[in-house]
């Protein structure tokens, strides 16, 4: 890329909203670029590739105040440093992940015996409070035999 380009253009480029790449700037994950005469912003390459690099880091779910520490090693003299820095981050991400997942997965089984729950629920006792959404409520048919034995 040997011509500047404007705001626009890099956002039109990149994919990235305007209103956030002045806010990139704002908080230092993006570096100020020069200006023309006119006050335009003026983008190089580096500028654009950076840009993309925050972008494709956020829709990772990298926090964006990690990456604006790390994307001043973009600058040049702490280029080593961004691969193991990086690697942290992504590692704490899956982490990040892999946990949600889980509670997710929790949250599906619980969902499952409360549909089942509903599903049965004409099975109880007429007249008795609902109960299909407690946690601690046995199964469906035991819960009947239960209240059929007292």
């Amino acid at each position: 890329m040997s011509r500047a380009l404007t705001i626009g253009q890099v956002a039109k480029a990149t994919g990235v909203a305007v209103k956030t790449i002045r806010y990139y700037e704002q908080i230092g994950a993006l570096p100020s670029p020069p200006r023309s005469p006119a006050g335009y912003r003026q983008y190089d390459g580096a500028g654009v590739e950076r840009l993309r690099f925050i972008s494709r880091a956020r829709s990772l779910g990298l926090p964006l105040q990690q990456l604006r520490f790390l994307t001043t090693a973009l600058n040049g003299r702490l280029r080593t440093a961004l691969r193991p820095r990086l690697q942290t981050l992504v590692q704490e991400q899956l982490a990040a992940v892999q946990h949600q997942i889980a509670e997710l997965e929790l949250l599906r089984q619980e969902l499952e015996r409360v549909s089942h729950r509903i599903r049965h629920a004409h099975r109880r006792r007429a007249g008795g409070a609902c109960r299909c959404l407690d946690t601690d409520d046995p199964t469906p048919r035991q819960h009947h035999d239960l209240a059929q034995r007292a």
